[in-house]
């Protein structure tokens, strides 16, 4: 009897614990702290996490075999997913890099070595090797999400690693492919296990709630999604997103390479991505690179015309209802900042809610951490932590500051800038001045020659190369927020000419310490044959004068005392032009030109400081 009765109780212990764990597992689910959702032990181990691939169906065919496309997909998520029916939010990054690119071949870039307007030879195609293997796409954001209570999801975009289709570039199907997967996550479309077979998989283990992410072309394709106003995608996060590449391989009509990149066009970027399937790449080659790029892309006049516009996603926006955070560095040469500004202008216009983050450094560069998660937080798992309420819509990094630490404004550009307008006095061969009255009716001319860098012609004392005109000696920290803009009057000894333009702090800062926001201040590039139009340009009868005003990339500076502005003007830039042979004459009439500064404080500010 004694021994049956202490079985008994074991036994009942036993369920008693087993009973417990078994609740503690059930329980198991995401924890919100301070508006951000908490790692969860339960989660946190990558042993435990379900790792699995499958197809999404698309509604195109873009490489011709008379099927629709489907999208290759992997999922990793938490085991409670399938073992306790857990339903989780996903966030999402998709991407054309993810299966490798193409090897950075000699020849494979555009000579830019030529006159303006002719043509380049024929460069070198390089293919891309496929790598990677199934289930697993990619290992990123899985470590940061997946134990804070995300499923996180990958997808190859369009013509790329075991994706079907055909890489565009910005065209159409960039758009598509995710919002397939999205509406796949939402029981709207179709997965299936293999990539030609036929038994299908459901999402049952999310909630349908999506955010996305990703840094430059994987920040690209959030926007992309969004665009197409498709149901579940509650929030995007762009990081250094491309959001025109009018804009990120032309500049006001002029042929501009990104930077690091000189050569680079819409065709190479084809080229880089291309890693999908080998027998699909030569009808791809000849209908997308070959035939449809070659006949729009346009090198010869860097004209804006239609077929660029459909890679605008500033085009595409009437459908938008995502939430987006949006996130740049204001020194990134390669995808610069007004890609970023542009779309967080018309996305505040539209009413949306929207924040943007803004570093001093270059190419890439998420948010904090904490950011990310709250607006992770509040628009998938519903969390009412106030980030949609915040009256601070910009947040910068100051420029000797640590990135998670940005300094909060009321918004981008600071409300308090207003423009002051800056007149050049001679002597630019020299050091001209820059000045709030009015000039004399001066032309001063610079001869251009491309051998002689950016930084070359800054810093020389006199140059008949370039024209430079800087302010007084600052006596105080001059605060610059916002898009500064050129207006000038020119006229060109040939038909055709190159014009660039720097502003820059001096003088210019040497050694190991230098920080990159020591010296360029901000650039502008345009073409004077599209001084009336950038959809037609006209050549240039020389000696005529022409007129012509455009942005140069938004910037958020302080300029420190002691230092000068500069405004530089000059032809060929080294880094980012065509290359033609020196030579051309450009004379610029100071009476008619003026640089326009956004800054915080406005005129009276800039009088203080300088005077």
């Amino acid at each position: 009897m004694t021994f049956k009765s202490t079985s008994s109780l074991i036994i009942a212990l036993a369920i008693s614990i087993l009973s417990c764990a078994q609740t503690t597992t059930e329980n198991a689910k995401p924890i919100f702290k301070d508006g951000e959702a908490q790692i969860v032990e339960a989660f946190n181990n990558p042993d435990n996490w379900l790792r699995h691939d499958l197809w999404v169906e698309t509604e195109f065919d873009t490489d011709g075999d008379g099927e629709k496309d489907r999208m290759h997909v992997s999922v990793t998520r938490p085991e409670q997913t399938e073992t306790e029916g857990l339903k989780l939010p996903v966030i999402y990054v998709t991407s054309p890099y993810f299966a490798g690119v193409a090897a950075d071949a000699p020849g494979t870039m555009w000579d830019v070595k030529h006159e303006l307007g002719g043509k380049s030879k024929e460069r070198f195609h390089p293919e891309v090797k496929r790598r990677g293997e199934r289930p697993i796409i990619s290992n990123s954001h899985i470590r940061k999400w997946v134990p804070r209570g995300y499923i996180v999801v990958h997808s190859s975009s369009p013509g790329t690693g075991l994706s079907d289709g055909a890489p565009t570039i910005g065209g159409k199907n960039e758009s598509l492919a995710p919002k397939a997967v999205i509406d796949w996550l939402n029981g709207r479309a179709k997965g299936y296990k293999e990539r030609n077979g036929n038994e299908e998989v459901k999402a049952y283990w999310t909630t349908g709630k999506v955010g996305m992410t990703g840094t430059s072309y994987n920040g690209t394709l959030p926007l992309a999604a969004a665009t197409t106003g498709v149901e579940g995608l509650e929030v995007i996060i762009p990081i250094a997103p491309n959001t025109s590449y009018y804009h990120y391989y032309r500049s006001h009509g002029l042929v501009r390479s990104p930077g690091g990149y000189l050569g680079e066009d819409i065709d190479v970027l084809y080229d880089f991505v291309h890693s999908g399937d080998e027998d699909k790449r030569a009808h791809n080659n000849k209908v997308v690179r070959d035939t449809e790029m070659m006949d729009n892309m346009d090198r010869q006049t860097g004209d804006y015309n239609d077929w660029w516009a459909g890679r605008d996603y500033l085009n595409q926006m009437d459908n938008m209802k995502a939430a987006m955070l949006m996130s740049h560095g204001f020194n990134d040469w390669n995808v610069m900042p007004e890609h970023s500004y542009r779309i967080y202008k018309a996305a505040k216009d539209k009413g949306l809610t929207t924040q943007i983050y803004y570093h001093q450094n270059g190419h890439g560069g998420p948010p904090p951490t904490s950011m990310m998660n709250k607006w992770f937080t509040k628009y998938l798992h519903g969390v009412d932590n106030g980030v949609d309420k915040e009256k601070h819509k910009a947040h910068i990094v100051r420029e000797h500051d640590d990135r998670q630490q940005p300094t909060a404004y009321a918004d981008y550009p600071n409300p308090s800038a207003t423009h002051v307008t800056l007149r050049l006095t001679p002597g630019g061969n020299g050091v001209g001045g820059l000045s709030l009255d009015d000039t004399a009716e001066v032309g001063e001319t610079l001869i251009d020659d491309v051998s002689f860098s950016g930084k070359d012609l800054a810093t020389a004392k006199s140059s008949e190369n370039r024209l430079l005109y800087v302010t007084p000696v600052l006596k105080n920290d001059l605060h610059i927020s916002g898009v500064p803009k050129v207006s000038i009057t020119l006229s060109s000894n040939k038909s055709a000419a190159n014009l660039s333009v720097w502003l820059v702090s001096l003088p210019w800062q040497e050694g190991s310490d230098v920080k990159i926001t020591d010296n360029i201040i901000t650039r502008g590039w345009a073409d004077p044959k599209n001084y009336k139009s950038l959809t037609e340009e006209e050549d240039l009868v020389p000696g005529r004068s022409y007129s012509l005003t455009f942005d140069l990339q938004p910037d958020d500076q302080i300029i420190k005392a002691g230092q000068q502005i500069g405004l530089m003007i000059f032809s060929s830039d080294q880094e980012f032009t065509l290359h033609p042979q020196p030579g051309t004459e450009l004379t610029i009439e100071l009476d008619k030109t003026k640089l326009v500064l956004p800054i915080v404080g406005g005129e009276e500010a800039y009088k203080k400081f300088v005077d």
